[in-house]
């Protein structure tokens, strides 16, 4: 093994483009064996209009044209190319390897019934050979259907990264991100990486996004302005957290399947008929935000708080938020307001020193660094599998 430049490129459920993360990973040098990683620089690039309706347009679509989707997966190969080489022109390194999760069209990670078997099914497009012969580079992609084949979900796969950069010895830490889908992992202090637990909370900005769209035809609501002028109806928040999902114990994860257009419909149609004659578009939003707010306590209470209670008792409990969410005051208000009377310090990625956009794709690149190296990159105590295997697929440049 040998210290490599790798890029991590990451584009999430919220289809609002690319994240680039450049570091530099070493072999380690501590006793546990968990690498060293580096964050040289971290560049976004917005997916063109038209790639990101047809993105959306591809997501648990329930009719879409073969080749549609085949020209769409090659086209995502040229945006995520031009987005690492942007990333290297800004940032003067000669990278190594690419780590590529590309974008999530489809996601079941529970099995289900289909042609007299229990399948599990994952898809991300985005063609990594494109990639690979654009850069001349090798390129990891496809990183979920190992841990599915090994019986898992397929997510979080984040939890390896957290991990290795945010474990400690004195404070137990809970890392929340807020993209399209929220998702978490605890750590409790001193915890070895079979102690780790990870999740999907629910949805964080999808069902807000999405609401936006509809309502106000913006892609969100910036600084969460909509929902600081709205009121929270708290019953459709209470109501919906009775839903299967949230009370389903970990691990878990879910996706636009659960929470995507479908949903939306029907909660803007409870927020309709709860607000009554009162009934306001900003309502709704503010609600959507209660929702993402409310979803997350639910699931520390529920599950998170016993986990790092009992594993580290005197230990104090940070909770570190990270994503585009960060950016909505309105929701990151909600939060605390949730969590800090119980006693959890809420603070940002960026006071570890991690950026908030740029964690999940700095994961990616840790990610294909493992594979490379054929070690195993999954947390079979966040997604459910048998055993730790190595994830993802080389394409050679």
């Amino acid at each position: 093994m040998k210290s490599m430049v790798v890029a991590g490129v990451m584009s999430g459920t919220s289809a609002d483009g690319v994240d680039v993360a450049v570091c530099r990973i070493s072999p380690s040098d501590v006793k546990d064996g968990t690498p060293n990683v580096e964050l040289l620089g971290h560049v976004g690039t917005a997916y063109p209009k038209g790639v990101r309706a047809a993105v959306l347009g591809a997501m648990d679509a329930d009719a879409i044209s073969v080749a549609e989707l085949a020209r769409l997966n090659w086209r995502l190969g040229e945006v995520y190319a031009e987005a690492v080489e942007k990333a290297q022109s800004s940032f003067g390194v000669k990278i190594e390897l690419v780590g590529c999760h590309g974008q999530t069209v489809y996601h079941q990670g529970a099995a289900e019934k289909y042609l007299g078997k229990d399948v599990r099914a994952t898809w991300q497009i985005g063609e990594a050979s494109v990639v690979a012969e654009r850069l001349r580079l090798p390129v990891v992609s496809d990183f979920r259907p190992a841990d599915l084949a090994a019986g898992g979900q397929g997510a979080p796969l984040v939890p390896m990264l957290d991990y290795v950069l945010f474990r400690s010895t004195e404070v137990s830490r809970v890392l929340q991100n807020l993209g399209g889908i929220g998702n978490l992992t605890a750590i409790p202090a001193n915890a070895r990486v079979d102690g780790v637990m990870a999740f999907d909370t629910g949805p964080a900005n999808m069902v807000i996004d999405d609401c936006m769209k509809r309502l106000y035809e913006r892609e969100f609501d910036q600084g969460g302005a909509v929902a600081r002028t709205g009121r929270v109806l708290h019953e459709v928040v209470e109501e919906v957290l009775k839903e299967r999902y949230f009370s389903a114990l970990p691990p878990k994860s879910c996706g636009r399947e659960q929470f995507g257009e479908a949903f939306v419909s029907r909660f803007i149609a409870m927020c309709r008929k709860a607000g009554g004659i009162k009934d306001r578009d900003e309502d709704i939003v503010a609600t959507a935000t209660a929702l993402t707010a409310a979803s997350i306590v639910d699931a520390y209470r529920r599950f998170v708080w016993e986990h790092v209670g009992q594993a580290a008792p005197l230990s104090p409990v940070e909770f570190v938020v990270a994503g585009g969410g960060t950016k909505n005051d309105v929701l990151m208000g909600m939060l605390r307001d949730g969590l800090e009377p119980l006693k959890v310090k809420v603070r940002l990625m960026e006071e570890l020193g991690v950026p908030a956009q740029a964690k999940e794709a700095v994961a990616f690149g840790l990610l294909a660094w493992l594979s490379w190296n054929g070690l195993p990159g999954n947390v079979p105590a966040a997604t459910g599998a048998r055993r730790a295997v190595v994830l993802g697929k080389v394409s050679r440049g």
